[in-house]
């Protein structure tokens, strides 16, 4: 981009912001130019973990290995109730901004850059929801996230490996055993050949159980050679 473009870009910028003002998903006040869904100051608040830079041995982790063998599992942010990053995820599954969580992926994207976490690392694949969740939501966030995240790594998508056969219904008022038995059956692998000898890591948004996660790499583990590997957005707990 030329300096030229530059220019026109933040001029444009500036117009659209008077005739159609932006504001934090999280504090509501209004963006500046330079700021996109999310204001610096809610950036700086939000609390982040240090689970990739320890991804065998952190909290995420040792919830999964309860139920499947997984080589490493980070998340990037601690999910707190009434803060920007819950605010944002709701408004990304709920309100449709697409937009938003692929910048949400760019994010989290660069803080794992900052360890290793990413290291040999062949592909993304994101948790799939099904069809009929899909053309309700319009878009699969987990999906957005994983664009988000491979706009910056230039780590490839598996899309196709895994597919959601059923949704039962929503898990956020359940119980960890109620999560369990809700997704027990509901992945179904697509695609082992396109996993084979590959390490991939498994992308959602939030993790609050592990049951999702857990149901998802059993899949996965079906395919020959395979290594999965885990993360998540945020990680919040019942």
């Amino acid at each position: 981009m030329t300096k030229n473009d530059e220019h026109q870009t933040g001029f444009l910028t500036r117009v659209e912001d008077m005739v159609a003002p932006r504001f934090c998903v999280g504090c509501r006040y209004r963006l500046s130019e330079c700021e996109q869904f999310v204001c610096t100051d809610c950036l700086q608040k939000t609390e982040r973990t240090d689970f990739a830079r320890h991804p065998t041995d952190n909290l995420m982790a040792r919830m999964l290995w309860a139920r499947t063998n997984v080589q490493r599992a980070a998340t990037a942010f601690h999910y707190r109730p009434s803060s920007a990053l819950s605010f944002a995820i709701q408004e990304l599954k709920y309100n449709h901004k697409p937009e938003l969580a692929r910048y949400i992926g760019q994010l989290a994207a660069k803080e794992l850059i900052r360890s290793d976490f990413l290291e040999d690392i062949d592909a993304f694949v994101p948790v799939p929801i099904t069809r009929e969740r899909c053309l309700e939501r319009g878009y699969n966030q987990s999906l957005l996230i994983a664009e988000g995240m491979r706009d910056v790594t230039g780590i490839p998508i598996l899309n196709e490996v895994l597919e959601r056969t059923f949704f039962l219904k929503s898990q956020t008022q359940m119980s960890m055993l109620q999560r369990q038995t809700n997704v027990a059956g509901a992945f179904r692998l697509a695609d082992g050949e396109a996993l084979r000898n590959k390490h991939v890591l498994l992308v959602d948004d939030v993790m609050t159980t592990g049951a999702t996660m857990s149901a998802c790499c059993l899949e996965l583990q079906q395919a020959p050679d395979v290594r999965v590997s885990v993360f998540a957005l945020a990680l919040t707990q019942l």
